[in-house]
């Protein structure tokens, strides 16, 4: 029941908004939450790097990152197993770093940014909702206009 309520608010406010907002990144987040509950963390791994539909929607998807910061799942497979930690955002924040503190701390929460939009090509802002499953952390962001 839960997972289909998270399909159903990802397709209202994308239906309304034509782009991804808030509830559509939280819902993802909590779908990847009970996902993980209930297949367990590797498919989770396995279906995020293959982009599967369930949890990749364009400008809106999940990535997974240990709670030292290393990116463990990411539909650009090529960000798996690096450190990014400290590489800033367009303004000089190192945000990956807030996204880490919020996984440890209260476990979930929003981290904002900047960001190059792969849809635009353009620096954006970002948010991306950050929330603790375990020893890891779902990320789903979406880009402010």
């Amino acid at each position: 029941m839960r997972a289909i309520f998270g399909i159903v608010t990802l397709l209202s406010c994308l239906s309304v908004h034509a782009e991804p907002c808030e509830k559509d990144a939280v819902a993802l987040a909590e779908k990847g939450a009970q996902f993980i509950k209930t297949y367990g963390k590797e498919e989770m791994i396995a279906r995020i790097n293959r982009k599967d539909p369930m949890f990749y929607h364009g400008s809106l998807y999940l990535a997974m990152r240990d709670l030292r910061g290393i990116t463990i799942a990411h539909p650009t497979t090529a960000l798996i197993g690096k450190d990014f930690l400290d590489v800033p955002d367009a303004d000089g924040k190192a945000f990956r770093h807030e996204m880490v503190a919020v996984a440890r701390g209260r476990g979930k929460g929003w981290v904002d940014y900047k960001f190059r939009n792969p849809e635009t090509g353009k620096v954006a802002p970002k948010s991306t909702y950050v929330l603790r499953v375990g020893d890891v952390a779902l990320e789903a962001g979406i880009y402010k206009h």
